[in-house]
């Protein structure tokens, strides 16, 4: 720009700052504004329609006080139009760089200082070899395909000014923001010049790079093309010869698979339009992979196919008792779904639930219903499984889909009636991925599982065959839709003669023989398997007492391979010498008469356990202290507990002053293991009623049951585990609930004969057992342990 020119530029011009763009000289260009954003311009129009442009900074410094660059450029406003909706176009010119001195005026806008920047455009040999090399430059970028406007082209053969020439170039490569006010902040046209060139021989890089690669993309799609126009040919040829390319008996074998695969109508014109859709796709496409891999589950399910069923049911009887002791209930209902089956061609197949505690035969009972019906057997983990495609699969648009667990399984089976089993089912996640155990729901539903729908498949399957078992160990995490459509059978636990019978029948011929003692196999006195069962094990199933009887198996085969007097009978004496020292204690037995101490009997999910509660009392203000890592239900307990007994403290001589200045403090050992439930209300008034009455309870006397405010007593569950817990813990009477009469049809006679039951309809009977010692007479010796 020339001297005159420059020095016409006025002291003090309007500035406005933008943020994605910077103005060079020479540049002309649109801006678009809001009517808000227009006072600058405005001012402008009596500034010689100049108006200074400076970029905004994103980022401050500490050092740096001003939100701008310094550095901008004067330009000069051809045109403003108004636009219909609403603010303005303007047309602008870059005129000089300038640089912000300071700021002059803040209304209507921002006004300042500026100093024009005068650059010195002299012609050297320098300049014009940076020059011919730019334009050299510019031509190769634009052989790769870079886009440079014609009038462009033309303007830079003929500019002979450095400045304008490295401004004009600056805008046709691809640079940031920074760089590009970096190019703006230099002022020596020679250095310019050498900056750009530096940016546009790296893009002249880039383009050649990324054309070689281009060329080398369309060799290898001409190398496709040809390879399949060879492949027409070959094809063609083998037909005019009579001959059968690989791809045509592919396939025929799947036509001939689809015709014999017995598929419903529907499901038979889906499988001919794949494989239309399959003879066109070329086999070198992924696409002919994932048809091809879809086409294989249709022919291959079991649409059909099925398994005989078993239908002597003397026989399956036999199965059933020859591979578990006892179970009876289970036993008849498999029986029962045999004899409708026999008097009935087509049934559904039923859904059962075994709910119990570990090692009580479950998972093992569902593969012995599968011999006994004569039917495969599938087994799948529930448990962990958060993903609800495990169940229904993915849609085949997903790269390597699948279908879910369900169709794999039945798939692989080949039959569409097995006995299906869906283990710990209790244990299902939850995530962000879906909820398998609502997927669930129209499996295990017999109204919706005879067109069940995998995502993978996309067509209906019949699963009203099938013979569902699902197991858990607690049933209240099964959520409730899922379980009202099983039918619930509990599993106790065993008593120490039904594990000592199983150990006999069961686990020891099964023990000699996997460690290699079928020739010379030990034989087990019963009181020798008895003193596994009480003083090494404490469970409700047979797991540990397996891997005891193992252990010892294991130690007898080490002193036969070190040749070792081989020991003949296992003894108590050889169970303490083999196991050592005794694991598990009666812990009623060790415990002495206490007060504040009263026994009570819980049920976990694996199996029924006793429990002590203490409560002690001290000066204070009335509060009731709870803990032991109690639930919100046992926390609720306690407090009615405590307030029945305040209301009725003169029954058992309790004057009233006693709550009033005195804390109670309720404690139910082994703290870190977390307690629930409401059973536990009767053993807890009962607590606290020893504790202020200063009489000690009965160690020997157990009790369970749920309490109200009036004082009756309500029914609990699981009794069973709980009086067989009582059981092994020495207890000699436990304290029931009179509405749970009925569940005593559970308990075996020997049980019975062991431990004396009391009902009990009001809280103040039980209290009345286990500190006034009502019905002692009646206690039989407890059995030796």
């Amino acid at each position: 720009m020339s001297e005159s020119a420059i020095s016409a530029i006025p002291e003090v011009l309007p500035i406005y700052l933008v943020k994605d763009m910077v103005a060079f000289p020479y540049m002309i260009f649109p801006l678009f504004l809001k009517d808000e954003e227009l006072a600058p311009f405005e001012e402008a129009m009596r500034h010689q329609n100049l108006i200074a442009l400076f970029r905004q900074r994103e980022k401050r410094a500490e050092d740096e006080s001003a939100p701008w660059y310094e550095t901008g450029t004067v330009c000069k406003i051809n045109q403003i139009v108004k636009l219909p909706e609403g603010g303005a176009k303007l047309n602008l010119e870059g005129i000089a760089r300038v640089k912000l001195e300071r700021v002059v005026g803040e209304s209507p806008c921002l006004l300042a200082r500026i100093e024009p920047v005068r650059e010195f455009a002299e012609k050297s040999v320098v300049s014009e070899a940076l020059m011919q090399s730019l334009n050299a430059l510019l031509k190769i970028a634009l052989s790769y395909g870079r886009p440079l406007p014609d009038d462009v082209l033309k303007m830079i053969d003929y500019i002979d000014n450095p400045a304008r020439f490295s401004d004009l170039v600056a805008l046709y490569v691809t640079l940031s923001l920074d760089e590009l006010q970096n190019l703006l902040e230099t002022y020596d046209p020679i250095e310019r010049l050498k900056k750009v060139y530096l940016h546009l021989t790296n893009e002249v890089q880039r383009l050649q790079v990324r054309g070689e690669l281009q060329a080398e993309v369309t060799k290898r799609v001409g190398k496709t093309q040809k390879e399949y126009l060879l492949r027409e040919q070959m094809k063609q040829i083998q037909e005019e010869l009579g001959e059968e390319d690989g791809k045509g008996s592919e396939m025929a074998d799947l036509k001939r698979k689809i015709a014999s695969a017995g598929m419903p109508d529907e499901v038979r014109k889906i499988a001919d339009k794949e494989l239309k859709r399959l003879e066109k796709i070329n086999p070198a496409s992924p696409e002919y992979t994932v048809s091809r891999t879809y086409l294989d589950y249709l022919v291959g399910m079991p649409w059909q196919a099925a398994t005989a069923d078993n239908n002597d049911i003397n026989q399956a009887e036999q199965v059933l008792n020859e591979d578990h002791y006892d179970l009876e209930k289970i036993k008849e209902r498999i029986l029962e779904y045999l004899a409708v089956r026999t008097l009935r061609d087509v049934m559904k197949g039923p859904i059962l639930c075994f709910v119990g505690p570990p090692g009580v035969g479950k998972t093992s009972l569902g593969r012995s219903i599968a011999r006994a019906l004569g039917r495969k057997f599938i087994r799948i983990s529930l448990g962990g499984m958060r993903d609800e495609a495990e169940i229904r699969g993915h849609r085949r648009t997903y790269i390597g889909a699948l279908p879910g667990r369900i169709i794999q399984e039945i798939y692989r089976c080949g039959a569409n009636n097995p006995v299906f089993m869906l283990d710990e089912a209790d244990k299902i996640g939850l995530d962000f991925r879906g909820d398998p155990a609502s997927a669930l729901l129209e499996v295990l539903d017999p109204e919706q599982n005879f067109s069940f729908a995998d995502h993978y498949l996309d067509v209906p399957f019949d699963l009203s065959r099938v013979m569902f078992i699902t197991t858990a160990n607690v049933i209240d995490t099964i959520p409730p839709p899922l379980r009202d459509r099983m039918e619930i059978i509990h599993l106790s636990g065993y008593t120490d003669e039904e594990k000592e019978k199983i150990a006999f029948r069961f686990l020891i011929p099964k023990e000699v023989e996997e460690n290699g003692l079928k020739e010379t196999p030990p034989e087990f006195a019963v009181d020798a398997v008895y003193r596994i069962i009480r003083d090494y094990t404490r469970e409700a199933g047979v797991r540990n007492l397996q891997r005891n009887i193992a252990s010892i198996c294991r130690k007898v085969a080490k002193e036969i391979t070190q040749k070792k007097p081989a020991r003949r009978e296992i003894t108590p004496q050889v169970v303490e010498e083999f196991l050592g020292p005794r694991k598990f204690f009666n812990e009623v037995a060790a415990e002495k008469d206490r007060v504040g101490v009263v026994t009570g009997l819980a049920w976990t999910e694996t199996g029924g356990d006793i429990i002590f509660v203490e409560a002690t009392r001290m000066p204070g203000r009335r509060e009731l202290i709870l803990t032991g890592s109690l639930g919100e239900v046992m926390r609720e307990s306690a407090r009615a507990a405590l307030s029945f007994i305040r209301a009725n403290s003169l029954e058992w001589g309790i004057p009233e002053e006693t709550f009033r200045n005195t804390d109670i403090h309720i404690h139910v050992p082994a703290g870190s293991i977390p307690k629930d439930g409401p059973s536990a209300g009767i053993t807890m008034a009962a607590a606290i009623v020893s504790l202020l009455t200063d009489r000690p309870a009965r160690r020997d006397v157990a009790m369970t049951g749920e309490i109200s405010l009036s004082g009756r007593v309500l029914a609990i569950g699981g009794l069973k585990e709980k009086i067989l817990a009582a059981r092994r813990a020495g207890v000699r009477m436990v304290v029931i609930p009179s509405r749970n009469r009925v569940d005593m049809e559970d308990i075996p006679d020997t049980v019975k004969a062991d431990v004396s039951v009391s009902f009990v309809d009001d809280v103040r009977e039980a209290i009345s057992f286990v500190i006034d010692g009502e019905g002692a007479q009646e206690l039989r010796q407890p059995v030796p342990r």
